[in-house]
């Protein structure tokens, strides 16, 4: 990028590593340097909590708001009605209102710990308000007018749907049409000029931008953070045990700071830039440890964002709980944990089949051949028994499960 930028929030955008790409960052530089600028990002309402794939647009809502400018977080009570099909290979299935509704109280509980919602300092909105009402004559007259079949048609995000010859129907095609519509409406409603997103919804974006020039004759901007995966290929926000939601009460703080504690040598510099405050040189200073010293990193890492998510009190308690019950029981490497499914303990379940299901082993002979030659703990005490029963009670809080003198997991049910 030639384009040097003047705004503070574009520059931390930039030097933190939050910018894909945008629709015209001298423009958009000028506009935030002139004054309050007004932006958002959507969440459909699909789960009962975020993730962490979210977490990377949150930051970007919380810096905004640092910057000086005022974040809209807006629900998809609408919009989730439809589903967004980008680069899904099939149809979202269908939720009713109270599923919707549902979900969106339980995914609003995350954003006050990042956001101030103190008067109008950040709004959160539901596109539900504009959608529910429309009459369905007049939106295609009004709106869907302005939509080239053939231009949709070429997004990548449904071109590559078709191009494998998977169904898109016709209610997901029409959720870039309401996408679209959101960005005008709350630049009619709320003076919103700049709608940010993952660079997967870059084609939606764009659509709004060029809907409300059409309709209303109005500049705005679109804003795209990189997809990220981690440095061994792995989708962010994915675990062994499936995703890391940031709701304690799906996932809770100790697992959160776990899955930050386990984060790859490689991508610990990144994740500092990307998902604490710290400063930049700071990041880059922790991120270049070697050897034993990266996993203090890796603390300070998981500290700094399960502060930001759950509190201080939260992280260092998990701090706590993770040196007692690893360093202490002298297991040594990196932590990890393995997540037992509720359902899995209905009918008893043997610990060479828990060791299996996850995923501490690869098969049952495997297990019963290393609790033969006394390779198997429990909270340090010696397995002899290869149908020794798991149960609820046994694993608690955190069961942990040690391999030789090196490899140690900590399981919990989830």
């Amino acid at each position: 990028m030639t384009y040097q930028p003047k705004s503070d929030f574009l520059n931390v955008m930039i030097e933190r590593g939050y910018l894909a790409d945008c629709t015209d960052i001298e423009a958009l530089d000028q506009a935030l340097l002139a004054g309050q600028v007004t932006a958002y990002i959507g969440y459909d309402a699909t789960a009962a909590s975020l993730h962490v794939g979210h977490l990377l647009n949150i930051m970007m809502l919380r810096w905004f708001q640092k910057t000086g400018h005022r974040p809209i977080t807006l629900m998809g009570g609408g919009t989730t009605k439809v589903g967004d099909p980008s680069f899904r290979s099939d149809e979202r299935p269908l939720l009713d209102g109270a599923a919707i509704q549902s979900n969106i109280d339980g995914m609003q509980q995350v954003f006050a710990r990042y956001l101030s919602y103190d008067g109008d300092a950040a709004l959160m909105l539901n596109n539900a308000e504009w959608l529910d009402g429309l009459n369905y004559l007049e939106f295609l007259r009004d709106i869907g007018r302005h939509f080239s079949v053939n231009r949709m048609l070429a997004f990548e995000s449904v071109k590559s749907r078709l191009d494998r010859e998977q169904s898109l129907s016709f209610l997901e095609f029409n959720y870039m049409i309401l996408q679209a519509y959101d960005f005008l409406e709350l630049n009619r409603r709320y003076g919103c000029q700049l709608q940010m997103g993952g660079s997967d919804q870059w084609g939606n974006i764009i659509n709004g931008i060029d809907l409300t020039r059409r309709v209303d004759d109005t500049v705005i901007w679109g804003l795209t953070s990189p997809l990220l995966t981690t440095s061994d290929g792995r989708k962010m926000g994915k675990s062994q045990g499936g995703a890391v939601w940031l709701n304690g009460a799906m996932l809770s703080p100790y697992e959160f700071w776990q899955f930050w504690r386990n984060t790859t040598d490689a991508d610990v510099g990144r994740f500092l830039k990307l998902y604490t405050e710290l400063p930049v040189d700071e990041c880059d200073r922790l991120g270049a440890l070697q050897g034993s010293e990266i996993n203090d990193a890796k603390i300070r890492l998981a500290n700094e964002v399960t502060t930001l998510l759950h509190g201080a009190e939260a992280a260092a308690s998990a701090e706590a709980t993770a040196r007692e019950v690893f360093e202490q029981g002298g297991a040594g490497g990196d932590l990890e944990v393995a997540i037992l499914a509720a359902a899995a303990l209905d009918g008893g379940l043997s610990v060479t089949q828990m060791l299996v299901q996850t995923g501490i082993v690869a098969s049952g002979k495997e297990a019963k051949r290393l609790i033969a030659e006394g390779g198997l703990r429990l909270n340090n005490e010696a397995v002899t028994d290869p149908q020794l029963t798991v149960d609820a009670a046994l694993i608690g809080d955190g069961l942990k499960v040690s391999v030789g003198k090196k490899k140690h997991r900590m399981v919990q049910i989830g």
